[in-house]
């Protein structure tokens, strides 16, 4: 028997369903025989038509065909590929909405998973909708069928790369460029083997990072080249893995961003992790320094550092800051930009801190406060050391309310910690992405 032969059947489609709430990823919620149906493009509060899409045991996918009763925050989506590119889930919500339902998000998963509530929610961080992103990773595929590159984002559920002609949340020195970069691979020899470019936009420089499957022929490197000069983009080649990255032109290339506020510059390498909404990370930053409260009496422990991000401004304020990554091409840029920010009081260390690290060099007593800044799978591993070190204040940052909402139940019920405050920034509007923040202070 194939595969194919052995799908669930899918049952006739269905009018007049009422749609319940939002799910994490941004799709309606109804329920049908008290089963779960999550529909691509239904709001909370509306009556929709649908069809589905896939049939499983506990639930089943849909995508609305038509809406009866429409939401009051239902808006016309600005891109014309919504609905099947990936990049964006929640354009046909109004962007007030959006940052309501993930806030929703935060305080449902910090009940449910961490059993703890916020004694305060933070009002939501909020910027640009449109053409805010300034990193991306951009698919790239050369389609006989259509006689041409495609360029963008993958289609929504898809491994299939979108037919986009421009992107509206991409920052425009890119969005605005789709077309242009199909041309451009188009051009090579090795149009076939590019199978990404890695975008990032610093201030008024734009670099593309191709990667590349074989080696690139001189004509390709001369293409690629005087692309980059006419354009005024810098461009960089990636024949390998993140290490292989080099810059084809200009001989010598310079990435940075500026913390305004705090007057910190932090240079970086195109594939270096950096917050895709700059206008979000400022607000960001000042937020985390606020919440720290540093005066020069403070010993800080900043986790999962990165680049600097905040290990730098909060060194302006704190007496001495420890900070610790697990890549150590990060970690040597972080110190490098501490030196060309003139910090003298700055410490970093390589640790792989999905590791217990409690004995560690670095991770003895002595700091007051600490800042979490980890990937989505969250800290579970640093709890052990916080709760040696126990300090005062903990400052965490999250990219996944999930993972926050598990570390703060173990601060929280375990560790004798109180959840003082917490509240979302939309650094990704239009997508159902959740970044928070939470404050913990000692019991």
């Amino acid at each position: 028997m194939s595969k194919r032969s052995r799908r669930r059947p899918l049952p006739a489609p269905v009018a007049g369903v009422s749609i319940e709430s939002l799910a994490h990823d941004g799709r309606g919620v109804a329920h049908l025989d008290g089963k779960a149906v999550f529909i691509d493009g239904a709001l909370p509060g509306e009556i929709v038509s649908f069809e589905y899409t896939t049939s499983r045991r506990k639930f089943d996918e849909g995508r609305v065909t038509a809406v009866q009763t429409a939401s009051a925050d239902r808006v016309e989506p600005r891109c014309a590929h919504f609905g099947v590119c990936g990049g964006c889930s929640l354009q046909h919500l109004d962007p007030a909405a959006q940052i309501q339902a993930k806030q929703q998000t935060l305080l449902d998963n910090l009940r449910h998973i961490g059993k703890v509530a916020p004694e305060s929610v933070l009002p939501p961080m909020t910027g640009p909708a449109w053409g805010y992103r300034t990193k991306a990773r951009l698919g790239v595929k050369d389609v006989v069928k259509k006689g041409r590159v495609l360029v963008g984002f993958r289609e929504k559920r898809s491994p299939y790369v979108a037919d986009l002609s421009r992107c509206e949340v991409l920052h425009p020195a890119v969005g605005d460029r789709l077309g242009e970069l199909s041309a451009l691979v188009e051009q090579l020899e090795a149009r076939a083997r590019i199978p990404q470019i890695e975008v990032a936009v610093a201030g008024e420089t734009s670099a593309l990072v191709f990667r590349h499957l074989d080696p690139l022929t001189p004509h390709d490197r001369d293409v690629l080249r005087q692309y980059a000069i006419d354009q005024g983009v810098h461009v960089y080649l990636q024949p390998g893995g993140p290490d292989t990255v080099q810059v084809l032109w200009p001989e010598k290339s310079v990435l940075s961003y500026t913390l305004a506020s705090e007057s910190v510059v932090i240079e970086f390498q195109p594939t270096d992790f950096t917050q895709v909404n700059t206008a979000i990370n400022e607000q960001m930053v000042a937020r985390v320094l606020e919440m720290m409260s540093l005066g020069e009496s403070d010993t800080l422990l900043d986790l999962f550092c990165g680049l600097g991000n905040f290990t730098l401004p909060l060194a302006r304020h704190a007496g001495k800051v420890t900070a610790v990554e697990g890549d150590a091409g990060l970690v040597s840029r972080a110190r490098d930009n501490a030196a060309l920010n003139g910090l003298d009081n700055t410490v970093f260390h390589v640790a792989n801190l999905a590791e217990t690290n409690t004995d560690a060099g670095w991770a003895g007593s002595g700091y007051n406060k600490v800042l979490l800044d980890p990937p989505r799978s969250g800290a579970a591993e640093v709890m052990p050391l916080l709760g040696n070190i126990h300090p005062q204040r903990i400052v965490y940052v999250s990219c996944h309310p999930g993972s926050l909402a598990r570390d703060a139940g173990t601060l929280v019920n375990e560790l004798g910690y109180r959840l003082r405050s917490a509240g979302v920034m939309d650094m990704f509007p239009h997508t159902a992405h959740v970044e928070s923040i939470a404050l913990f202070e000692a019991v």
